[in-house]
This record gives structure tokens, C-alpha cells and sequence, in this order.
């Protein structure tokens, strides 16, 4: 295969996890764009069209995307909530905003860690001496994307107190 086709490939840039991992951000009004994701057992189904049809209404209104980030609050085994961070408000979106104090310690490995990266959060989050508020998942790359890299990073971001 020719190197152009594997890199035309890839659709997600490549997660920088030293800027991410055991930080705490402040956030005052960070604007992100809200979408949700049906769930079977908290496995999403059609995340990826979701994505797409954010991906086209961000661009449409001349707007981008940071850090491609995207956090994902689980609400239920049937429904998670997606949180596109923008650089600004967009017209004909659910926009919301996101202020305080955010842990963020970021993970590799199969999603099927999740709970013990969960455990590991809390008490790394307790260590640092932080109360979680709201906690978010941040699955950084597609499926595809991880394989090609061969890292699946996925951080944890929390409101704390």
C-alpha cells in the first residue's frame, strides 16, 4: 500500500498525551457544542455519524474545532452525551459552556480497562486532594485510527472541588 493511501487513511490527528495527562485545566466559559449518542450497554451506536454531522455544522459556520476534543458523559447504559469543544458559539446548536477546575490522567489500552481506569482516577483525583463534581470520558481517537497508531489513548476529565 502506498504511504499517502495509509496517511490519507487516518481521519483522527494523533493524541498528544504528555500536554493531557495529570494536568488540571481552568476553564471559564469554554464553549462546546452538545450532541447525544444512543448506547447499548454504554457501546454507542453510530458515534461516528454523530461526529460527522457535528464535524459538517462546525465547518459550515466557519468555526473549528479544539484540541479535538470531545468529552463523553455516560449518562445511562442507553444515552451518552457528547461535548464538542468550539472556538466559539454556533448558530442552530445546542451550546453550553463548561467553567472550573478540570483533572484531566489519561489512559492506554483496551476499552475494556474502563473500570479499573475509573478506580485509578478516583484515587488519583483524591491523592491530588480534589472532590469529583462531573466526570468525562475522552476516547481520543476512532477505532481505525487507534490500530493504525497502535495506541489507544483514552483520558478521564473531571470537574473537582
Amino acid at each position: 500500500m502506498r504511504k499517502n493511501a495509509v496517511e490519507e487513511e487516518v481521519c483522527c490527528p494523533r493524541f498528544d498525551h504528555e500536554k493531557w495527562d495529570g494536568k488540571l485545566f481552568e476553564w471559564e466559559d469554554k464553549n462546546f457544542v452538545k450532541d447525544k449518542v444512543h448506547t447499548a450497554f454504554h457501546m454507542p451506536i453510530r458515534f461516528g455519524a454523530v461526529m460527522k454531522k457535528l464535524d459538517q455544522k462546525i465547518t459550515e459556520a466557519g468555526a473549528e474545532i479544539e484540541d479535538n476534543l470531545c468529552l463523553s458523559n455516560h449518562t445511562s447504559r442507553w444515552n451518552m452525551d457528547l461535548y464538542l469543544a468550539v472556538d466559539r458559539k454556533i448558530p442552530g446548536m445546542k451550546n453550553v459552556s463548561l467553567s472550573g477546575k478540570f483533572l484531566c490522567k489519561v489512559y492506554e489500552g483496551d476499552y475494556k480497562e474502563t473500570e479499573k481506569w475509573c478506580n485509578d482516577f478516583e484515587k488519583f483525583a483524591v491523592n491530588k486532594g480534589y472532590t469529583i463534581e462531573d466526570w468525562y470520558m475522552w476516547y481520543t481517537t476512532c477505532p481505525k485510527c487507534a490500530k493504525k497508531y497502535g495506541e489507544n489513548y483514552v483520558a478521564i476529565i473531571a470537574r473537582v472541588i
